[in-house]
């Protein structure tokens, strides 16, 4: 499958094509998925917005059976216009299992290069099956705590509202686990308040225009659903895990035989 909307320039999405087939050839993997993650894929990109392509790959059997195993992760040239590199489906499949988000992210993007659909579905019904939800509620919380200890900025709001956004889902969806990637989804699919939802789309706009946001206070209302949110979640810290770790790591190691078989 091919999800590649019109706002992508078509000179970077051929490079990025180039990158994932060199990828492909020079370190012999299969390359499965491949996406676009960053402020593009999050509802959120600027006129000056880089491209930040992430994939997961396999390698033969083989690959995985060596005394000397190459590296989980695969790494292109990094410049402002591209940050392409990838991990292992080994790697994915070991986060995933412990709750961290970003590869359960990388799944559900809406900017899709190159993807094999049944991939995609095999490794989304692991994470549902097997992620704890206090663990991602946790990985949110943490990110957006982590970006609120920087220089304040609108641009770096953007970074704090997003997961918040994702805390609010996980309330708002309390036998799920596995949220979305982007900011208005998000927020259309959770019981935030019209006000919200309004001044996001606004700071959006805003965003989609302007190269270099400045050092504006956001909306006030933002921040207080910002506020809110975190404060909420701060309850997923204490949170035991419900779920047992041996029948996840089973689970995990068939779907990595299957899949790489």
């Amino acid at each position: 499958m091919r999800a590649i909307p019109d706002s992508l320039d078509p000179d970077v999405v051929a490079e990025i094509d180039r990158r994932l087939a060199t990828v492909a050839a020079e370190h012999r993997v299969r390359i499965p998925w491949a996406i676009e993650s960053g402020s593009r894929a999050w509802g959120f990109p600027s006129p000056d917005s880089d491209y930040d392509c992430r994939f997961l790959f396999v390698r033969d059997r083989d690959g995985y059976l060596s005394l000397w195993p190459a590296r989980d992760v695969i790494e292109t040239p990094l410049d402002k216009t591209f940050d392409v590199n990838g991990w292992d489906l080994a790697k994915a499949l070991r986060l995933i299992a412990k709750g961290n988000a970003t590869a359960i992210e990388w799944l559900r993007s809406p900017i899709v290069y190159a993807g094999e659909p049944s991939f995609r579905d095999d490794v989304l019904s692991f994470a549902a099956a097997v992620v704890e939800r206090a663990a991602v509620g946790r990985h949110y919380l943490h990110v957006a705590r982590h970006q609120q200890a920087g220089p304040a900025s609108l641009k770096r709001f953007f970074y704090v509202l997003r997961p918040a956004a994702a805390l609010r889902w996980l309330a708002d969806h309390p036998d799920d686990a596995v949220p979305p990637m982007d900011l208005p989804t998000l927020l259309s699919e959770s019981t935030a308040e019209s006000a919200v939802t309004d001044a996001a789309t606004e700071l959006i706009a805003l965003k989609s225009v302007t190269r270099e946001m400045g050092a504006g206070a956001a909306p006030r209302v933002l921040e207080r659903f910002v506020a809110a949110e975190l404060e909420r979640a701060e309850a997923y810290e204490s949170m035991p895990p419900a779920k047992d770790p041996s029948e996840t790591q089973a689970r995990a190691d068939a779907l990595f035989r299957r899949l790489v078989g």
